[in-house]
């Protein structure tokens, strides 16, 4: 089978260069579209000033290219680290941790840099973050599922391998080491995708049905179990895991995430004495 091209190029004739722009990008930079558009809606049913959205776009991502990149950092995959791409050979190589065209951002990574960024911006501004983190939460399940399919144009995030009738093709250059010889794999990514959709749709169902009983935060805690809920199973299909002390990081860290966001939850609503 062909090797799926990951991009195309553009050529600059004064230049007589050409610049390849990667579908992986476009992925990722329609998905952040998508999900500022639906913040902006979500807001504007809420009564809220929707120009935020716009506001703090740039900063939100920003941070969460820069948390994702770090989390990359942390915790590289079993494929790169037996390459000798390690955390210490990345400080040892300072400017390959800008080169994120090469790949490497994680999720989580991305989550907490946007988050942290939306905090800050919300306390200069003197308005709730909490409020405000559950009027972008569906938007940025929305973002995960677009992005996602940027993996496919990379041939990555592919789990074990498959003779499902909706298996993909994996070419041998991208193959996990171990599993050269195999050619068909689930298509973890689609897995995922689909997932995050879910989560939106939750998300929005639960903001409008149960509106008079949640309170300030509650949305963007049910997304943090709903993603950690996915990620959790889905990583058992997982080939390139990153690992720490020979445990599953991600998986491990998102069932803490669940927990911690549960039980947040329990506390804000559970019955008060008079």
């Amino acid at each position: 089978m062909p090797t799926l091209p990951n991009g195309f190029d553009i050529p600059i004739p004064f230049l007589n260069q050409s610049f390849h722009i990667y579908f992986y990008g476009i992925l990722i930079t329609l998905g952040v579209i998508a999900a500022a558009f639906m913040g902006q809606a979500e807001a504007k049913r809420r009564g809220m000033n929707p120009e935020f959205i716009w506001d703090a776009l740039f900063w939100v991502v920003l941070a969460g290219i820069i948390g994702a990149r770090i989390w990359h950092i942390l915790t590289p995959p079993p494929s790169m680290v037996a390459q000798g791409i390690t955390t210490k050979w990345y400080l040892m190589h300072p400017l390959d941790m800008l080169n994120i065209r090469n790949g490497g951002l994680g999720i989580p990574g991305a989550v907490i840099g946007g988050a942290l960024a939306l905090w800050i911006y919300c306390r200069r501004k003197g308005i709730s973050f909490l409020t405000w983190a559950d009027v972008v939460a569906p938007g940025v399940a929305l973002a995960q599922a677009i992005g996602r399919w940027g993996n496919f144009f990379n041939q990555e995030v592919y789990g074990l391998p498959t003779n499902l009738p909706w298996k993909i093709y994996i070419d041998p250059l991208h193959r996990v080491e171990g599993y050269q010889n195999f050619e068909y794999f689930h298509p973890l990514f689609l897995y995922e995708s689909l997932w995050n959709v879910v989560n939106m749709a939750v998300l929005l169902w639960l903001a409008r049905r149960f509106e008079k009983w949640l309170k300030p935060g509650d949305i963007f805690l049910i997304y943090m179990i709903m993603y950690s809920i996915g990620r959790f199973s889905l990583d058992f299909l997982r080939l390139d895991a990153a690992q720490v002390g020979g445990i599953n990081f991600n998986q491990t860290f998102v069932v803490i995430v669940a927990l911690v966001a549960g039980f947040i939850i329990f506390l804000n609503h559970r019955p008060r004495r008079a």
